[in-house]
This record gives structure tokens, C-alpha cells and sequence, in this order.
């Protein structure tokens, strides 16, 4: 395993799930752990239920709602005040939305959340990363892309919005981004993986109203796997030596997979990235 001492490892979506279980654990190994979440009390809650097991935690917390964009800005420019370097950045934050909502950009929530925070968080601290060198960009991605696409006609389900279909590309595009990303790294120390978390028993979905919410917490009830079960993947790719120089990887059960056929087209990749910086407000 990396040596943790004086390391500094993001963590955004810390408070509840798999990023709680993920920044519990590596506060373990006594890195300093800087827990982004959107509430105050839960991160409040979150430091105390990490410093209980354990007491010489050292955790830092920064309060965001990584849905719009001057809270990202702002999360980047606290993390350039309080620390030199960076080792490990995780985008872990993301949520599923049924119903076409948008930020406070004007942008349709899912896209906003999953792919834009996370993009705009990255690009935004790479400078850092790489004079931080080495250090490791890591973003949960999903099965869940599988068979999805790029609507680049219609990103923000305007025309028809499908809260599954806008997941799905959230997540492809997690994925192509971090092809794209680990491609412009080759020239540094940093690496950038992706990783497939399982279908984990969390708070996940539970944000949307009426039926949805019930049967996703049913059907979590009988199929899904452990916070703990689904944070390995995280934990394994912040810590693990293996995968000191792995770069570019889609991950799932701590092992590189195949990510669908679409997600390793280049055109595409390069697209999205220059998509995304014109939705940078």
C-alpha cells in the first residue's frame, strides 16, 4: 500500500454511501481526509462517526452543492488555499433524478451533478495535480453506461428526458472523460481511472418522490451489496501500490474491465471534452 503520511485525499459525496465508507477508511490509514458534502450537519455527523473509530482522524470538510458551478470554483479555490498538493482526488458525488430538473446554471440536474462537477472540479485543480505528482484522479462511474450514448443533440434531455437515459450518459461520460483525461496526463505522474462501485445499498435515489424511491429501496433490500462491498473498488484504486502507474482503466471488483465499445471512441471522447468546457458558465 502508498505510504499515507502527509498525504491529502478529496473525497466529494463523503456524508452518506460509499463516500462515507470510502473517507472512513482511508482517514484510517492516517492520510488527511477533506470530506466535500452538501450539508453541513451530515458532514458534522460524518467527522463524528469517522473520529469514533478513529480518534486521531485527521479530516478536513468542505461544505458544496457540486451541482453549480460557483460552489465547484469555490470548493477548488478552498482546496488551493489550505494545501499544497494533492495525492488523491476522488469524484465520488452523483445522484439519479427522475424528473427533468435544472441547477442553478440552468443546467438539467443529472448532467450538472454527475458529469459537470466532476469535470469542472478536475480541470480546475489539475495544476495542482500535476505538481503534486504523483497523484491519482479517480471517478465512480457505472455498469450503468452500457448501451448508453452521447446525445450531444440533446445532452439535457430537453427534447425527452429519461431520468435512466440521462443517468446512463452521466456515467458514459464519467468513463470517456477519464480516457481523455489519463490521455492528456501521459506526459505527468498523475493517473486517472474510473471504476463500476456494484449496485450498492445506500441513500441512493431517494431523493426522488413517490413510487420510484419505494421500489429502488426495495429492490436494494434483496439485490444490493454493502456501502462497505461497494467502496473496495474506491479504496483499492486511492491506496493500492498495484496500481501505482495505471492510468485510463475502468474498474470493477478492483480489477480493470472492458467499458462498452462507444466509450473508447476518441472523436468522441475529444467532443465531450470541449462540450463540456462551453457549458462552463
Amino acid at each position: 500500500m502508498m505510504a499515507h503520511a502527509d498525504k491529502v485525499m478529496i473525497v466529494t459525496g463523503a456524508t452518506n454511501g460509499i463516500g462515507l465508507i470510502t473517507a472512513r477508511e482511508l482517514a484510517a490509514t492516517g492520510a488527511r481526509v477533506v470530506l466535500v458534502g452538501r450539508s453541513a450537519r451530515r458532514l458534522a455527523d460524518t467527522v463524528a462517526l469517522i473520529t469514533q473509530q478513529t480518534p486521531a482522524a485527521n479530516l478536513d470538510t468542505i461544505q458544496a452543492d457540486l451541482s453549480s458551478q460557483a460552489d465547484v470554483l469555490a470548493v477548488a479555490d478552498t482546496i488551493k488555499q489550505r494545501y499544497d498538493h494533492i495525492d488523491v482526488l476522488l469524484n465520488n458525488a452523483g445522484a439519479f433524478f427522475t424528473e427533468h430538473q435544472l441547477s442553478v446554471d440552468g443546467i438539467e440536474m443529472t448532467w450538472a451533478l454527475n458529469h459537470m462537477a466532476p469535470f469542472l472540479l478536475t480541470t480546475t485543480l489539475l495544476d495542482l495535480l500535476r505538481a503534486s505528482a504523483p497523484a491519482r484522479i479517480i471517478t465512480v462511474a457505472s455498469a450503468a453506461h452500457q448501451g448508453a450514448t452521447i446525445n450531444f443533440d440533446d445532452l439535457e434531455g430537453k427534447t425527452r428526458f429519461s431520468g435512466w437515459k440521462a443517468y446512463a450518459q452521466s456515467k458514459l461520460a464519467n468513463i470517456m472523460f477519464t480516457y481523455e483525461l489519463a490521455n492528456r496526463l501521459l506526459d505527468s505522474d498523475v493517473t486517472a481511472n474510473c471504476l463500476h462501485p456494484g449496485f450498492v445499498a445506500t441513500g441512493f435515489a431517494q431523493n426522488n418522490p413517490g413510487w420510484f424511491a419505494k421500489a429502488f429501496a426495495v429492490m436494494q433490500r434483496y439485490m444490493a451489496i454493502t456501502p462497505e462491498k461497494g467502496a473496495e473498488t474506491s479504496i483499492f484504486l486511492a491506496r493500492s501500490d498495484s496500481v501505482a502507474t495505471t492510468t485510463g482503466r475502468y474498474f470493477d471488483k478492483c480489477k480493470p474491465v472492458p467499458s462498452s465499445k462507444i466509450s473508447y471512441d476518441v472523436t468522441t471522447q475529444r467532443r465531450l471534452w470541449q462540450q463540456s468546457l462551453n457549458m462552463v458558465k
